[in-house]
């Protein structure tokens, strides 16, 4: 059976740390504050209903491809959360130092740091079960006894090979989509594509869309399946996340109404539409939309800046689409150009190709 990969680590004070910590946000004040002047331990954790976990960007740790949480230590600490019915805030750092600052000075509960060979922590390492591939380290505060036990002993008896090979899974086949794909064409013969051309139409009207490229779109997410449901929450039709629901005023519940769903979906083109309002081809600025709606514009903005320090064309997608898919890469993820980190740039490049390459057959078939 793997382990947690690594140890529990206790952060003895700041002896390891390079780097002054950020000030606390408001939220944070009362939280550091009591960590400061008490031990903030595992009943009060307990207490407050939330674990704070703080972490640097990485496919180790954790990074967001489009509004889903992913990385093996996230999986991790998310499966040691629900077990013990907290919820689980995650704080990136920007680096291994800010990290354990974070926790020495009570913004935060835990924090995770990927090991690298020979990297040195700064504080005691307790054995936390057998290394494996993951090594990483898990942080508690000096003084956090219980809140270490309770981890430890959580990893003793969690089956952590589990938690990590459901995290490689989702991250091999993308954000997995329970669903019943319809077939592609209602009837090419007749130009129907599906029975909810009608609702495509409308969304063409609010978003200034081909109403065939949304299909394609909606095809691509669900198959036209108004029950699918991914394993990240994503729901219906144009596979909604519920906070991106409650966003754009809907409410999740509503998210299998096909109609409620694609009027959602319409508004958040809109707003990515208009974040994108830079891109001067209207053609062009479509790509950057449908990349946005799947990885998230931060890291489409990401792309942008390095395909301009690199000497592309950042307002022309083939260029763009090269560094979306090298943000998946050390060298380009961690850039000094690039805010939002690590992606599964493959999957983003491939969801605009894919549909694309659908809107083709769609626009020769269907008026």
């Amino acid at each position: 059976m793997i382990g947690i990969t690594a140890c529990l680590m206790t952060v003895m004070g700041l002896t390891a740390c390079t780097s002054p910590a950020p000030s606390s946000s408001a939220a944070n004040e009362p939280k550091a504050q009591q960590a400061a002047e008490t031990a903030y331990d595992w009943e009060d954790i307990q207490q407050s209903g939330e674990l704070i976990v703080t972490t640097i960007n990485g496919p180790e740790t954790y990074f967001e491809q489009g509004e889903t949480p992913m990385g093996k230590a996230y999986a991790i600490a998310s499966a040691f959360a629900g077990d013990n019915g907290l919820r689980l805030r995650v704080e990136v750092a920007k680096d291994t130092a800010q990290a354990m600052q974070m926790v020495a000075t009570g913004e935060a509960d835990i924090c995770a740091i990927a090991l690298n060979d020979g990297q040195r922590t700064g504080g005691r390492l307790l054995a936390a079960g057998p290394r494996d591939s993951l090594q990483t380290a898990w942080g508690v505060r000096n003084g956090a006894g219980e809140l270490a036990k309770a981890l430890d002993d959580w990893a003793a008896q969690a089956d952590i090979a589990a938690i990590l090979q459901q995290e490689a899974d989702e991250r091999q086949t993308g954000r997995r989509v329970q669903r019943r794909v319809r077939a592609p064409w209602q009837s090419k013969e007749r130009g129907i594509i599906s029975e909810y051309d009608s609702l495509f139409h409308r969304m063409a009207a609010a978003t200034r869309m081909d109403w065939r490229l949304i299909a394609a779109q909606c095809y691509q997410e669900s198959g036209f399946d108004p029950q699918a449901v991914s394993r990240a929450g994503a729901k219906g039709l144009m596979q909604i996340m519920p906070a991106t629901a409650e966003r754009m005023g809907t409410r999740p519940e509503d998210l299998f109404n096909p109609t409620t769903n694609c009027t959602t979906a319409a508004r958040y083109l809109v707003h990515l539409t208009r974040q994108f309002a830079d891109v001067p081809s209207a053609s062009e600025r479509v790509r950057f939309v449908l990349a946005a709606y799947n990885g998230g514009p931060g890291h489409i903005r990401d792309a942008m800046a390095l395909t301009r320090k690199y000497g592309g064309n950042p307002y022309r997608w083939a260029d763009v689409s090269i560094y979306v898919r090298r943000l998946s890469q050390p060298e380009y993820y961690r850039d000094p150009a690039v805010k939002y980190g690590y992606m599964i740039g493959n999957e983003t490049a491939r969801y605009v190709e894919d549909i694309v390459h659908r809107y083709r057959a769609y626009r020769y078939h269907a008026r």
